[in-house]
């Protein structure tokens, strides 16, 4: 008794199409964000906030910023499981004035045990960053 093998042909599986993917029927939406000119830009009172603590919560920003002048936004930025911290954020100071000041007073400054750094946010024209 002899076997043979097995033909190469395999039939066509649904998993085996190389590189389809499903077309979305949505009317001109993309999944990135676009970049045109109509982007709001950064007046230079945005800043960037690093070196933060697991600890700090949006109210500690504020109150640590508000030294310096008016905070009109805080966003912390937290990890989406544990709701910590992920370490840098961005204030916005109602003022370049007020963001000039606190870059010069709080850059290495201590905030809940940790030096934090504080630096313009720098939004490039023509790159999503």
């Amino acid at each position: 008794m002899s076997y043979s093998r097995r033909s190469s042909y395999r039939s066509p599986s649904p998993y085996n199409k190389r590189y389809s993917r499903s077309v979305s029927r949505s009317p001109s939406r993309s999944r990135s964000r676009s970049c045109d000119s109509s982007d709001a830009e950064n007046p230079g009172n945005n800043l960037y906030v690093t070196g933060l603590s697991t600890r700090v919560t949006k109210r500690d920003l504020e109150k640590h910023f508000s030294t310096e002048g008016k905070v009109e936004d805080v966003h912390l930025v937290v990890d989406p499981w544990t709701r910590e911290s992920r370490g840098f954020g961005f204030v916005t100071m109602s003022s370049l004035d007020e963001a000039e000041s606190c870059i010069k007073y709080l850059d290495r400054s201590v905030l809940e045990g940790r030096v934090i750094s504080v630096e313009k946010f720098l939004w490039q024209q023509g790159s999503c960053v």
